[in-house]
């Protein structure tokens, strides 16, 4: 066998005009084999086998049956090999699989890593992206459980993108997140693009919802969904969840609220993602730059009319804590969980008297501004619960534990009672309670009688 550096050298001298002989000579190796590495029969660092490749003859029936079944497993066609007569080991029956390349690949079961991408244009005011992200272990003030759910929202064209966080993948939250992301990008592109989410389509068919519908008219936009296992078709969106979950949440610390967060990644987006340099047909020119020129139509004045809701946990106090701010509720809903709901557009939100929305409204309020920690309170509760926390108070001086209280008079006639045998007073009364049938007997006689 001739190693690459030899195969090299004999090809040179070969066309130096040295003879195979002399070439055998200066190289140390038979004239046969150097003859064959010249005519391209033999592959340099490649050894030749000596004895005939046991599993040569059952190539052939190792293609066809996976051409057949792409998915059928190794151990099951060496089970069938083995019956024709092949008599390697299963190690080494895999690697011919693998080296000769006989399982063809399942294009419907192929990932997305590693197929060609086609170049996909996006025309300047044409399409925006949307995704969600969950983001695992958010702090435990905020009260989410195990995720936070980020909604990402990226104009195609120049790459600039805006995320809310939010407390709830419904539909209400994500007409919520929708509206607040756009104005935040300036604009309505012509269409929306989705994955196939449950609140936008059906996830079989792709058609868009009633509900989502009337969203979309409310917004002018069309609603396009990809398809299925296509995540190259919203891959502009799929790199900014990978920006946000890289270089914002990552480094999220543990003491920020959720109003503080979203101001954090608000300021992120503008100082950090607005300034990236994009390749455009005059140079290269930042993202804001890009996204300034994008023809976008406005947004509606007034949002998507829909009512998002969240349970809380009223406090000691009679407060509902919602987006930084806390709302009054009656005293007598302290420590119960309570809904509260906020129609968008409108400046008020509703407090209901049990864990969903179908309860009754117990209390209405003007909505505060998120993370600016007023307390809002009615007059009527104040009077109430000022009311109620005086009815519990007490003058009376809380008992010492270290005392001394021996027992009482009745709880030592009662212990007296105990060791003489006798019954107590109470005892004795039910033991002299005895009732005689007999006396019912005579007041029924004759009753039944005419007179």
């Amino acid at each position: 066998m001739l190693t690459r550096e030899d195969d090299i050298d004999a090809h040179a001298l070969h066309r130096q005009g040295w003879t195979i002989s002399a070439i055998a000579r200066h190289l140390g190796h038979d004239r046969k084999t150097i003859r064959a590495y010249l005519a391209g029969d033999r592959e340099p660092g490649v050894r030749k086998r000596t004895i005939a490749d046991p599993f040569e003859p059952f190539v052939e029936y190792c293609r066809r049956r996976l051409a057949e079944d792409p998915h059928l497993w190794a151990t099951t066609l060496f089970d069938e090999v083995v019956e024709l007569g092949y008599a390697g080991s299963y190690p080494t029956f895999t690697r011919q699989l693998r080296t000769r390349a006989l399982r063809p690949a399942c294009e419907a079961c192929r990932p997305t890593k590693g197929r060609p991408v086609a170049v996909i244009e996006h025309p300047a005011g044409e399409e925006t992206q949307w995704d969600w992200v969950e983001l695992p272990d958010p702090p435990k003030a905020w009260g989410w459980g195990k995720n936070a759910h980020l909604l990402v929202g990226v104009l195609a064209h120049s790459g600039r993108w805006r995320g809310a966080l939010l407390e709830s993948e419904e539909q209400a939250h994500l007409i919520a997140g929708l509206d607040q992301i756009t104005r935040a990008l300036g604009g309505v592109t012509k269409s929306w693009r989705f994955d196939r989410m449950a609140t936008v389509c059906h996830p079989p068919t792709g058609r868009v919802t009633a509900t989502f519908a009337a969203v979309a008219k409310h917004y002018g936009v069309q609603v396009s969904i990809c398809p299925p296992r296509r995540g190259n078709r919203k891959g502009v969106v799929e790199k900014a969840v990978h920006v946000a979950a890289q270089r914002f949440w990552r480094t999220l610390p543990d003491d920020v609220s959720v109003e503080e967060a979203q101001a954090r990644l608000d300021k992120w987006c503008t100082t950090r993602g607005d300034t990236r340099l994009r390749a455009t047909k005059d140079g290269k020119s930042s993202v804001a730059t890009v996204a300034a020129a994008e023809p976008l139509a406005p947004v509606p004045a007034a949002p998507f009319p829909a009512t998002a809701t969240v349970t809380r946990k009223v406090s000691a106090q009679a407060l509902v804590a919602h987006r930084g701010n806390f709302y009054s509720v009656p005293p007598e809903l302290a420590r119960t969980t309570v809904a509260v709901s906020v129609r968008l557009g409108t400046g008020h939100l509703d407090i209901h008297a049990g864990p969903d929305a179908v309860a009754p409204v117990i209390a209405r309020h003007r909505l505060a501004a998120p993370g600016t920690g007023v307390m809002v309170r009615d007059h009527g509760h104040v009077t109430a619960l000022n009311t109620e926390a005086m009815k519990a108070a007490t003058s009376q001086i809380p008992h010492r534990s270290k005392v001394r209280i021996p027992p009482g008079p009745e709880a030592l006639a009662a212990a007296a009672q105990l060791r003489t045998g006798q019954p107590t007073t109470a005892t004795a009364e039910a033991a002299a309670v005895v009732i005689d049938l007999s006396r019912y007997a005579q007041a029924a006689h004759g009753r039944n009688t005419l007179t």
